[in-house]
């Protein structure tokens, strides 16, 4: 069996204690940028390909490995594999479902607390020897508690709900949206409120986005859902750029509609310093907080998805069906 690792080998040999390759597999690494004919060249005899979350993966590749069973997601996004080439094919495409919600979920806080206690430019201030200034500034502007704040998380998944739990313990009024509601069991649970999309654009202090990217969530947050959110509120992305309209978001931070923004992700990757979202006027950069899509990366959070992809390769070298196939693809013959 041949294994096509498409990412950086340090980080399956970091965590090579916790799975084994099964017996007579050869792992051949690519690093992210590599061309469909240079994976090709060699490895096109690969059963299985296993993949950073933000790595494409088009028709031409798919239908070129003729021995290829799974494709697998390091991590909970597979918006870049084609997936109707891959069905068609009877090809297993596989995610690391659920394994990075607690990672996640914290990152989006961080930014949450980052942006209402102004934290870089705080930081800034001290280093410049202006700490008092900065504290008698915002002792004039107000510093708002998060639990003072009703949030509206856009998606309710794993990672959603893991966002739900970190608040509630804040004390915060907390609304989702999602096009399927969720049983009152559910609610009640997690302590939420269901809104429709508008509503809950035009009731959250912050909006915190946790959808995956399909063709129906892409570009969802422009320039109306910007519109009908509150003036002085915040928006975090720990989710997908591709959610996020850029020029929208650029508008509505230049022209005051909203506070600022907390950004994990933005698109495209990788991102560049002439991004309409990076790239901001003077007066402006500090309503936004970036950090470089490393929400869900953490040790514990990399652990567990390293586990179950490997999992997922046991599964199929003993002829057996995955998990966590977000395709249509029933039992291979």
């Amino acid at each position: 069996m041949k294994i096509l690792v498409i990412g950086d080998e340090k980080r399956y040999l970091k965590n090579a204690d916790i799975y084994k390759v099964p017996d007579g597999a050869i792992l051949s690494f690519h690093p992210l940028e590599a061309t469909d004919d240079e994976l090709l060249k060699n490895d096109s005899d690969a059963e299985i390909v296993l993949l950073d979350a933000i790595v494409k993966i088009s028709a031409y590749l798919i239908d070129n490995m003729p021995n290829l069973k799974m494709l697998h997601s390091e991590g909970v996004g597979f918006d870049g594999i084609d997936l109707e080439a891959a069905t068609k094919r009877g090809i297993y495409v596989c995610n690391n479902k659920g394994c990075n919600a607690k990672a996640v979920a914290e990152q989006a806080v961080l930014l949450m607390l980052a942006l209402l206690r102004n934290t870089v430019v705080g930081d800034a201030k001290v280093r410049a020897g202006l700490q008092i200034q900065a504290k008698h500034a915002a002792m004039v502007n107000g510093i708002t508690e998060l639990s003072a704040c009703k949030v509206g998380l856009l998606g309710f998944g794993d990672i959603g709900r893991a966002t739900a739990k970190l608040l509630r313990a804040f004390g915060c009024t907390v609304y989702y949206y999602k096009p399927n509601r969720c049983e009152k069991s559910v609610e009640e649970e997690l302590g939420v409120t269901y809104l429709e999309l508008n509503e809950l654009a035009a009731q959250s202090d912050i909006v915190s986005i946790h959808t995956a990217v399909t063709y129906e969530t892409t570009g969802m947050v422009g320039k109306e859902f910007l519109g009908l959110m509150k003036e002085g509120a915040y928006l975090i992305n720990t989710a997908r750029g591709e959610i996020v309209d850029n020029e929208a978001l650029r508008e509505a931070l230049i022209e005051g509609k909203i506070a600022g923004a907390g950004l994990d992700t933005i698109y495209p990757e990788p991102t560049t310093a002439d991004n309409p979202v990076v790239d901001l006027p003077e007066g402006i950069r500090e309503k936004v907080i970036y950090s470089p899509h490393f929400g869900g990366i953490t040790i514990q959070g990399m652990r567990r998805a390293q586990k179950h992809m490997w999992e997922n390769v046991a599964k199929i070298a003993a002829g057996e069906r995955p998990d966590c196939i977000v395709n249509n693809v029933q039992n291979r013959g």
